[in-house]
């Protein structure tokens, strides 16, 4: 009988199918039988692994998330200030922003099941899970740097990894739509992140406008 990493590598071979669709043409016409002939595979092989259509967007998309997690963690440990807090959460942050080829794919198939969170119950699920635990890490990162005395102690680390979330995720959409460089969208949250770790000061210092042509 084939092993269990045949299979998985089959489950895997034809999520990715399903993310190139999603991030070449969005998901609401893609069809079994387009995903089977974008992996190479049968309709029926798809079935097997999967059932319906439905039940094969959410495992691709559980399978795109649980990549994203080990790929995000083994960029973070290789930034050469990972193990010190600000650099910890820039890594992670960093995931959220299209600057590469894997990251940007990724964010296009985020985008394509975008309209599908709004109505589809079990896909809403899996977003709605993903803020919380982005910010209860964050905040747990600027907890760690209020301890180091790299953050002002009188913050509340929950609203400022809020604060740090959003600004990512307007970044990304900024990026995308090609109205910001990524490098520019690095620097900006380099400017947010300077106001935040401020080495002990005892106050966060007042957001300025950047120049208009930044680079990192």
């Amino acid at each position: 009988m084939p092993r269990q990493a045949d299979h998985d590598q089959r489950r895997h071979q034809i999520a990715e199918a399903v993310w190139r669709l999603a991030a070449r043409r969005g998901l609401e016409d893609v069809t079994l039988r387009q995903v089977a002939a974008e992996a190479g595979v049968s309709v029926r092989l798809i079935q097997y692994y999967f059932g319906s259509r439905d039940a094969l967007l959410l495992t691709a998309l559980e399978i795109l998330n649980s990549d994203a997690e080990v790929r995000g963690r083994a960029r973070v440990e290789a930034l050469g200030d990972a193990n010190t807090p600000r650099g910890a959460v820039r890594g992670v942050l960093m995931e959220m922003l299209p600057l590469d080829e894997e990251r940007r794919t990724r964010h296009l198939v985020y985008v394509a099941y975008f309209v599908r969170f709004l109505w589809d119950e079990n896909l809403a699920a899996i977003a709605a899970d993903a803020p919380p635990e982005l910010e209860r890490l964050l905040a747990d990162l600027i907890a760690w740097g209020q301890r180091e005395g790299q953050v002002p102690a009188g913050l509340d680390p929950l609203p400022e990894a809020e604060i740090l979330l959003a600004t990512a995720d307007g970044l990304q959409t900024g990026v995308l739509l090609g109205q910001r460089t990524p490098e520019q969208a690095l620097a900006l949250l380099d400017r947010q992140l300077d106001r935040l770790f401020t080495a002990g000061a005892e106050s966060v210092k007042p957001l300025t406008a950047p120049d208009a042509d930044v680079r990192a």
